[in-house]
């Protein structure tokens, strides 16, 4: 499991390190692997033209010392000094016994122009606001001379611990981080920022927490949860997901959250809703029911809202179930929050940021920016597990204490009508099988990630495409 920490817990590991080593072999460390990543990312070292964005902190001495190795390699390296009375004074003379050069601000255009590749170590995991003019000019100066961008730990101009973006910020290839991930890397709009991400381990592992602020599930992890029918199994010992879903005006919203379901790894659908005779003719599988939810018969879980319409009778009475529910669409909008706050189940929602904007009472440009302090909010809020949709999707358990879970594994091409409604039966139907809110929502969204992929393929796909990929992200994870 890839796992990122807060600011002050890094800072506060460096030091017990650093109690215990050498002075200065941290930062030797973390320059080695740096020149190492940057020497991979060049193919020839010898030659080539270096330059070095460098700040007043101990990104800056990192950057200084990489710039060291990589110029007794042959590299000519030239380092843009923004502090020049704080430049770090110890990588600075190593770089210049190394045969590299400086230069102020106001000299780096030909370099940065004729660079093969820039390194970003203007600001550390400290910096707070967007960087200042000076360093803003600067990276727009770098954007357009197309050289690759190599960020020191993290892009500067981001914030370390949200993943907010507030200003100008460098926008890196590839980030290489030191000793742990950090939520910026992990967590839009930041990542985005990050390229790539290439981890130095610097000896920290130890000295971090058990529960970190951030944790990324991997094949590994989500094989380990992976629902698995035994030989004694049958339909109903493998867990029962009901759906409401659907309505006159979106039956497909039913026959996609369905059709998700029915690969999640529950042994049973039942439907109640109006779209019974469509989610038939595609799924003939299904149990429907025209009763309603109180009668539909034994559900180890609930699905509602897809496509709901204004079937708040609905939704209120799917809230009154005692076993986990999955809210979704049009069903965040008619749920009544006293009732989801009172539940004893399980809750899990599931909006996208406009759904969250809505129930935050925000604009949806604010959740967008702070989406890892949005997540948490709503679970507070709402007392619910929430999974919230995007480029990076995020899963707070319900109170919005402990760690978030982060999944990348998507594509732009799962932004398409019905693909939210496949992932809320896929979902739903693991709450079904016993897994609990938190995993549920983190599976199911790495699965539909996988199958989003996997389904585009580097081409336009739609949401039923999705949903037939399952079974292959599913036995992707698990062989």
């Amino acid at each position: 499991m890839r796992t990122a920490y807060c600011v002050e817990t890094v800072r506060r590991a460096e030091r017990e390190l650093m109690a215990r080593v050498p002075e200065g072999a941290l930062m030797q460390r973390a320059a080695a692997g740096l020149a190492a990543a940057c020497a991979d990312l060049l193919g020839r070292v010898y030659g080539r033209r270096v330059v070095l964005l460098v700040g007043s902190g101990d990104n800056g001495g990192d950057a200084l010392y990489a710039g060291a190795r990589l110029a007794r390699r042959g590299a000519g390296v030239t380092a843009v000094l923004l502090a020049p009375g704080r430049t770090h004074s110890g990588g600075l003379t190593a770089l210049r016994r190394a045969g590299g050069t400086t230069v102020t601000p106001e000299g780096v255009g030909d370099p940065v122009r004729r660079a093969d590749l820039v390194l970003d170590g203007i600001v550390g995991i400290g910096g707070k606001g967007g960087l200042r003019p000076e360093a803003a000019d600067l990276a727009g100066l770098v954007e357009r001379a197309r050289a690759l961008v190599v960020a020191v730990d993290l892009p500067s101009g981001v914030d370390a611990d949200t993943g907010e973006v507030h200003g100008s910020a460098m926008r890196a290839d590839v980030t290489v981080t030191f000793g742990t991930h950090k939520p910026a890397l992990l967590v839009d709009p930041a990542r985005a920022y990050a390229g790539s991400v290439r981890f130095v381990d610097i000896g920290l592992g130890e000295r971090l927490p058990a529960v970190p602020e951030l944790e990324a599930l991997q094949h590994a992890d989500t094989a380990a949860l992976l629902p698995a029918p035994g030989g004694e199994s049958d339909k109903y010992r493998r867990g029962v997901v009901g759906i409401a879903a659907g309505s006159a005006r979106y039956p497909g919203a039913a026959v996609l959250a369905v059709a998700g379901a029915l690969r999640g790894g529950a042994g049973a659908v039942r439907y109640v809703g109006p779209a019974g005779d469509a989610v038939l003719a595609r799924f003939p599988e299904t149990l429907v029911s025209e009763r309603g939810p109180a009668h539909a018969g034994r559900v180890q879980a609930w699905v509602v809202g897809p496509g709901a319409g204004d079937d708040a009778a609905t939704v209120a009475e799917v809230l009154a179930a005692e076993v986990p529910v999955l809210i979704d669409a049009d069903g965040l909008r008619l749920a009544d929050a006293d009732a989801v706050r009172g539940r004893a189940a399980p809750t899990l929602m599931t909006p996208h940021a406009g759904e969250a904007a809505a129930l935050l009472g925000v604009a949806r440009e604010q959740v967008e920016g702070a989406r890892l302090a949005s997540v948490r909010e709503l679970a507070a809020r709402y007392r619910a597990t929430v999974l919230l949709k995007g480029s990076t999707t995020l899963v707070a358990d319900a109170g919005g204490e402990g760690a978030v879970r982060v999944n990348a594994t998507g594509t732009a091409w799962l932004a398409t009508a019905g693909s939210g409604d496949v992932l809320s039966g896929l979902a739903g139907s693991l709450l079904a099988a016993g897994l609990g809110a938190l995993d549920a929502g983190s599976v199911g969204a790495y699965l539909h990630g996988l199958a989003g992929r996997y389904a585009a393929d580097g081409a336009p796909a739609g949401a039923h495409d999705v949903a037939e990929a399952i079974p292959r992200a599913w036995r992707d994870v698990r062989d």
